[in-house]
């Protein structure tokens, strides 16, 4: 009986010394594993310009890895015209830019350089000043393409728009103000594909603008036209406008829609787009439903030569297809056009007065 019971108590002890050592791999295994999801979050150093250490997380890290790689790409593009009551030249306003390309290739909105009567300059990071030429414009998508003289400029390059995501994190440099430039500001992707229609500061010029990048990195007066950035240092946008009636609302033309534009200025030397020559207001559905009108894009002018006036457009008119397609709020006009190629025919259905019409018009390349 006592052996018995001895060899029990022997073969016991061997049986919980084997599932010791099973438990412990199966720990230690756990525990690595976790351990490389968590060690990204662990606190990095890194020596500050006194001299003293500095513990800062991944994703601190990151956004210093990016303003330090992106900013000497990012420029400040000044606007300078005749003052009109002292007869010299002077500052009209400033926004920001970016070099795409080592030969001086410099991506803004449009409007930051909207004026035909304007002179405007570059100025670099390292406060090198440029004259700014060939400026070319794509207002619809508020993007324009200008050349700087000079060689082996840092650049920056575009990542795909399309694949960000919401809450994914962001960095803004811009010239804020206009007085500071390369200022750096972060937030997240808080949404996308949102519509706005943009005013200047006076309130006066106005413009719609589809399918924007919405952040909450700040983004003030002057950042206009520099980058936002993932944070592998690419441009998935251009920041373009802030809501001034909210805090931490701004938008950013997505980066993909840039690059089309680029490859565009690129290719033709200029940016050639689609034209047809009208102002228009969107009718929204329910303003439609209210008015007994139907939903599509209100004709508020009409071009003198244009291709619209060629084919008998007139104010008043409500265009409510392209080629077979509604206009409405989601597909505007001019996305529809946008889409299209220079001299290509497009049939636009109209409501005029009560009668539908059917109208056909040849696209001209834009001014």
């Amino acid at each position: 009986m006592d052996r018995r019971r001895k060899i029990l108590l022997g073969t016991g002890i061997v049986t919980l010394v084997w599932l010791m050592i099973f438990a412990g791999l199966i720990g230690g295994v756990t525990g690595f594993i976790l351990a490389s999801k968590v060690a990204p979050n662990l606190p990095k150093t890194f020596i500050s310009s006194s001299g003293k250490t500095v513990q800062v997380t991944s994703e601190e890290s990151a956004v210093i890895n990016v303003a330090q790689q992106a900013s000497p790409a990012v420029v400040s593009i000044v606007a300078k015209g005749i003052d009109p009551f002292s007869g010299n030249l002077a500052e009209q306003g400033a926004g920001t830019g970016f070099i795409v390309d080592a030969t001086g290739v410099v991506v803004t909105n449009s409007h930051v350089v909207d004026s035909a009567d304007a002179i405007y300059t570059v100025v670099t990071k390292d406060k090198k000043t440029y004259s700014a030429k060939k400026i070319s414009r794509d207002p619809i998508n508020d993007v324009a393409v200008l050349r700087i003289d000079g060689a082996n400029f840092p650049y920056l390059s575009f990542g795909d728009s399309s694949a960000i995501k919401v809450g994914q994190s962001v960095v803004a440099i811009g010239n804020a103000l206009g007085k500071f430039d390369n200022t750096v500001t972060t937030g997240v992707v808080s949404g996308i594909g949102r519509g706005i229609t943009a005013t200047d500061q006076l309130g006066g010029n106005s413009e719609s603008l589809e399918g924007l990048i919405q952040t909450d990195a700040a983004i003030n007066p002057g950042n206009s036209g520099g980058p936002l950035l993932n944070l592998s240092g690419e441009v998935i946008g251009i920041d373009t406008a802030a809501a001034s009636s909210a805090q931490n609302i701004g938008f950013a033309v997505p980066g993909n829609t840039a690059k089309s534009v680029l490859t565009n200025y690129l290719k033709n030397g200029k940016i050639v787009r689609p034209f047809l020559g009208v102002g228009t207001v969107i009718i929204s559905k329910d303003t439609a439903s209210l008015n007994n009108i139907p939903e599509g894009a209100l004709v508020r002018t009409v071009q003198t030569g244009s291709a619209a006036e060629k084919a008998g457009l007139k104010k008043n008119d409500v265009i409510t297809e392209i080629s077979g397609k509604a206009i409405n709020e989601t597909n505007s006009l001019a996305k529809a056009i946008s889409s299209r190629q220079v001299g290509e025919s497009i049939e636009i259905k109209i409501w005029r007065g009560g009668e539908i019409l059917q109208l056909t018009a040849t696209l001209t390349e834009a001014p």
